[in-house]
């Protein structure tokens, strides 16, 4: 649980001016706060610095004005749901990426939030703020479609784990859909090993990756290297990014990003990576 003092931190880092009782209309602007303010991102793995996924150095992690991905976004946040109140429980879930089967691996931290409606019953919400381009608002934990502009996802049930559920993501998203299991977790360990695969291993997708995403109340943005992607109702615009101070412009004027704990070095040591490893991508696809 956070000391009072850090939660008021935490919502002020998240652009929330108060404390509010546990509600459902509180939880909504809670999520819808995080995905805008707190890009999910690979920057400190791409760097070589990767940070602990402990539930208290990933909520550390978030008041420095840093982010991370799944693992400290939603880590962070079920800390921040529980010390407001909120009855949150964790998930093994598994994304499965576009033209791969679905998984169950532990590779994701799932979310679920149980609310007390107006008649007294349970209703669950799934919760994800450590996705990138996934949804702005909770989910009911319930089979339908739900519209999030300019995405449309889907709840359904998990055909990997007995009575787990899935999530589909739009077709125009950045991977198929994430699977959760049904047991609730009561600790970050379980997620280590995979956290040390992602941030360490050779095989890691993230190891030569600058990528960092966020959501917002119309569309996405994505910076991939060089490539800074923004996807709204009308379409997706592509802009190729050719130096650093844009480089930087974009990441702190739209992801919020701005490497705080990078010396202005460490900074251009970043640049000249994310340039070579674009330029070797044009080449290998003829541009």
């Amino acid at each position: 649980m956070m000391t009072k003092v850090e939660l008021k931190a935490y919502l002020t880092r998240i652009g929330i001016p108060d404390i509010q009782a546990p509600t459902k209309d509180y939880l909504f602007e809670l999520h819808k706060a995080h995905v805008e303010n707190l890009p999910w991102e690979t920057v400190d793995i791409f760097a070589g610095k990767p940070a602990s996924i402990d539930f208290g150095e990933s909520v550390q992690l978030i008041l420095n004005r840093r982010s991370g991905y799944c693992f400290h976004l939603n880590g962070a946040f079920s800390v921040l749901l529980r010390s407001l109140g909120y009855k949150v429980s964790l998930h093994r879930a598994g994304v499965q990426p576009h033209g791969t089967e679905p998984r169950v691996n532990s590779f994701h931290l799932g979310l679920i939030v149980n609310l007390a409606n107006d008649r007294l019953e349970d209703e669950s919400w799934i919760i994800d703020v450590g996705l990138g381009d996934m949804p702005y608002e909770p989910l009911r934990l319930h089979p339908g479609i739900y519209n999030q502009a300019p995405f449309v996802y889907k709840v359904v049930e998990s055909s990997v784990v007995m009575n787990g559920w899935r999530l589909e993501h739009d077709p125009l998203g950045s991977f198929a859909g994430v699977d959760f299991a049904p047991a609730v977790v009561h600790d970050i360990k379980e997620f280590i090993p995979k956290h040390d695969h992602y941030s360490r291993s050779k095989d890691s997708p993230w190891i030569n990756l600058f990528l960092i995403q966020h959501r917002h109340a119309t569309g996405s943005n994505e910076l991939r290297g060089c490539i800074w992607s923004k996807r709204e109702i009308s379409g997706v615009e592509k802009t190729e990014i050719k130096n650093k101070s844009q480089w930087l412009e974009v990441l702190g004027d739209i992801f919020g990003e701005h490497l705080v704990n990078y010396s202005k070095q460490e900074r251009d040591e970043l640049w000249k990576r994310v340039q070579i490893i674009h330029e070797d991508w044009k080449k290998s696809n003829g541009s």
